[in-house]
This record gives C-alpha cells, structure tokens and sequence, in this order.
C-alpha cells in the first residue's frame, strides 16, 4: 500500500510538473527561431525591423536589373558602363549634399548598389547563354527603365536620411540589417543569384565609422 500510494504521488507531481512547464516550450522554441520573423515579414508583405523599408528598395531596385538585362541581352551593350555609373554617381553626391547626407557615404552605399545589379546581369547573361529556352522574348525600354532607376534612387536617398541614426550604431545596425534582409528575401523568395545581389548592395548600409555625437 505505501509503495502504491507513493507511485500515485509520483505521478501525479510529475503531471503536474509536465503541464506547468509545456506551454513554456513551443514559446521558447518561437523566440529562438529566426524564422518567426521571417514567416511575419512573408505575411505583412514588409520586410522586419528598422531597416526594412531601406532593403524593400533596396530589392525593388535589384529585382530592376532583371529588366536592364533583357533590355541589353543579345544586342552587344556591355554590363558595365562606367559613364554612365559616374553620372549616377555624381547625381547622387548632390542629391545627397542637398538631403543633409554624408554624400561619401552616399555614394559608397549605390557604388554597392550598381554592383548589385552587374551580379544579376552577369549572372542572368550567363543563364540566358547556357539554356537560350529561358532567355527573355520582348526586350524592355532601357530609356524607361533609367527613368524608375532614377526614382529608386530618390527613394533610396530618402530611407537613407529615415534610417540615418540606427545605422550609425554598429551593432543595432548589424542586427536590424540581418532581420531586415532575411526577411525581405524570403518574402520576396529570392534565388541565391538575387541573394548574392542583395548582399552586395548592403554593404555600406551600417556606418563603423559614425561621428559619435550621432549615435
């Protein structure tokens, strides 16, 4: 009987110990998955965190250089075009100067996203070349396709002056950026060449060098 009873006791703690700490757990398995954030951003249609409008463009503008590619694959214009990237450029310092930017840290920032958009053309070039089946069949407007450029780079300007504090602090801007460009990707479900192409542009995103009254 003592022994009996004794087992009753034991089971009925250890029940009472299982239902106490089981809601705990699926809770505590969600907060350690970073895929929670990411399977949010899929669901609102944003990408996470204090930089996820910046990367939003960011990814517009990546998902652009699809189109600069078939506008350009087949007729001889080459992918790089290094008057035109000085123009860009130069526009951006003065469109930074006028925003209040630091216009070095400006061009710097789409120095990386005209690298950007050279992985997805060279790599799209590549693609089209090896299996021709799957190589675009219209050819776009490159003239319009500038034009949305130069309105990207406007937006891009002006998320660069919104998130101008949270990337002048290292490490919140590592984290923020990890969140933010996680979550775009996989909202947007990105193959490993736009990957690739995303996170070349964001590589001056966080500033190491911030003046410290600034942070």
């Amino acid at each position: 009987m003592k022994l009996r009873t004794r087992l009753t006791r034991y089971t009925m703690i250890a029940g009472m110990f299982g239902a106490a700490t089981m809601p705990a757990a699926p809770q505590a398995m969600a907060a350690a998955t970073p895929t929670s954030a990411v399977g949010s951003a899929a669901e609102t249609g944003t990408s996470r965190g204090r930089l996820g409008p910046l990367t939003d463009v960011v990814i517009e503008r990546i998902r652009v250089s699809d189109d600069v590619a078939a506008a350009k694959f087949g007729t001889g214009s080459p992918i790089e075009d290094p008057v035109r990237e000085e123009q860009v450029l130069e526009q951006v310092r003065k469109q930074a100067v006028a925003a209040e930017l630091d216009p070095d840290a400006a061009v710097a920032f789409f120095r990386d996203q005209i690298t950007a958009s050279k992985v997805v053309q060279k790599g799209l070039f590549a693609r089209w070349t090896a299996h021709p089946q799957e190589a675009p069949t219209t050819r776009p407007d490159l003239g319009q396709i500038r034009e949305r450029l130069d309105q990207l780079t406007t937006d891009l300007l002006a998320e660069l002056k919104n998130t101008e504090r949270v990337r002048d602090q290292p490490v919140a801007c590592t984290v923020q950026l990890g969140l933010a460009t996680a979550s775009g990707a996989a909202r947007e479900r990105l193959d490993p060449l736009h990957r690739r192409a995303l996170n070349a542009a964001t590589q001056s995103v966080c500033r190491s060098d911030a003046p410290a009254g600034r942070r």
